[in-house]
């Protein structure tokens, strides 16, 4: 399909069967990349709890890479999505080269940055002694991958924006499939321990990084040369305006995991192993929303360059109306099963599976509160509204979550620890709707 094709096809057909379309390889892709993410934590938890707790910690610098991707993806991707929109080709080949080459060069420095300062960087994520030696030896090896995984979520995002959803997840989907397979083999099989779930990592973003450029150079898709690199201010500015809000929001993301692991520590190593499990939990429920709401971004951003604002809103309820009901079903059947889902990861330590449990089941009242917020975040993100998408993006595990982590526990002990996410949730929808609305409105008298 070329351009012309794929314009007609994106502007004309009918929103629900467009957006389902675009979804479902988003959703496939989300929920295979953090069912490996998962993997890692049950196999590790196979090992002992501080090697579990040390997955944990190190999440919070997966996420700051994946933020550094993301910043770059939906910053060059949101403004190849309107280029093509409004039919300016050249300027959306020049985008995607930026966006590519630059997210590769802050990988390779976020390496470099890291393995220079591993262990000042492991005890600041909120390693407690026993768990620092484990910390250094997985974070050291991920490291080696983050050029790889900025990059390639680079990729993923200019294919899917693209509305080219299902190379993107061709790409994202084989390697997380590689490093399903390798967890067992090189953690429990070679007894590499908690080294050999960082290799099995670093060598599935490999994987994906090779194929997704290989995908990005088929299917009439925007093919990205070094010559169309051109940093300067325009481009610099458009990538700031479009990832900003991913920015914050996986990047506070990340420091939101440091608060909660201090915030953890204090209560042991199991405190800190029980929280990491319920990241990981949630994550994976939260990754087919937002592959959800990634199936809706193109369609938004397509429509809203081509000024048909009626289709940009059609698809907004569309898709808050029906992640509503699916996160309703998802948190009664977390809450109703959360010990068993615990257990699944860290079976041989009691007070792991108590501490997870209670936060899972607390994090369950408030979940299907982000069909709104995810929804409006990646509505005003893809039509550039870079200011009110980032105060969304930045308010559930960032405005909210860090000044509610600070200071629930001096008041609720562990069960504040516990309850922080759930009271950052009702917060941020309290911010959200009016931010959303006023959009929405705007749109429905320009149309």
């Amino acid at each position: 399909m070329n351009q012309e094709e794929k314009y007609i096809q994106m502007t004309t057909m009918p929103i629900p069967k467009l957006v389902c379309s675009l979804a479902v390889p988003t959703i496939i892709s989300m929920l295979v990349t953090s069912f490996y993410n998962m993997a890692d934590t049950f196999f590790v938890g196979k090992l002992d709890t501080q090697s579990t707790a040390a997955v944990g910690v190190v999440f919070s610098v997966m996420a700051i890479i994946q933020a550094v991707g993301f910043f770059f993806g939906h910053g060059s991707g949101n403004y190849i999505s309107r280029k093509l929109g409004s039919k300016e080709l050249e300027d959306a080949s020049a985008m995607a080269a930026n966006g590519f080459y630059l997210s590769l060069f802050a990988g390779i420095l976020i390496a470099v940055c890291g393995i220079l300062f591993l262990n000042p960087l492991s005890v600041a994520l909120g390693s407690t002694p026993t768990i620092l030696p484990y910390t250094k030896k997985y974070l050291g090896i991920i490291l080696l991958g983050a050029p790889f995984m900025t990059s390639s979520l680079v990729l993923n995002n200019q294919l899917r924006f693209q509305g080219r959803a299902s190379f993107a997840m061709v790409g994202i989907v084989t390697g997380a499939v590689l490093n399903i397979a390798l967890d067992p083999i090189l953690i429990l099989g070679l007894h590499m321990g908690v080294a050999g779930a960082a290799v099995a990592t670093v060598t599935s973003q490999l994987c994906s990084f090779v194929l997704l450029v290989v995908m990005a150079r088929k299917g009439g898709s925007i093919v990205i040369r070094f010559k169309n690199l051109k940093v300067n201010t325009y481009f610099l500015k458009e990538i700031f305006r479009g990832g900003i809000p991913s920015l914050c929001r996986q990047g506070l993301a990340s420091v939101a995991v440091i608060f909660l692991n201090h915030a953890a520590g204090v209560y042991g190593d199991a405190a800190i192993a029980g929280m990491s499990i319920v990241n990981r939990v949630t994550m994976f429920a939260n990754s087919a929303l937002i592959g959800f709401g990634q199936g809706f971004q193109p369609v938004c951003g397509f429509n809203y360059g081509a000024g048909l604002f009626k289709r940009v809103r059609e698809g907004f309820f569309f898709c808050v109306k029906y992640a509503f009901v699916f996160l309703i079903f998802v948190s009664a059947l977390c809450g109703i099963f959360a010990p068993n889902i615990v257990a699944l990861f860290r079976k041989e330590d009691p007070a792991v599976i108590e501490t997870g449990a209670l936060a899972l089941r607390l994090q369950c009242i408030t979940f299907p509160l982000n069909a709104w917020i995810v929804m409006s975040n990646m509505m005003l993100q893809s039509i550039g509204k870079a200011l009110k998408a980032s105060i969304i993006a930045g308010a559930r595990q960032g405005y909210f979550f860090i000044p509610f982590i600070l200071t629930l526990p001096y008041a609720f002990g562990l069960l504040g620890v516990q309850m922080t996410q759930a009271a950052a949730d009702v917060g941020t929808l309290l911010v959200s709707i009016p931010l959303a609305i006023s959009v929405l409105n705007e749109m429905k008298a320009d149309s």
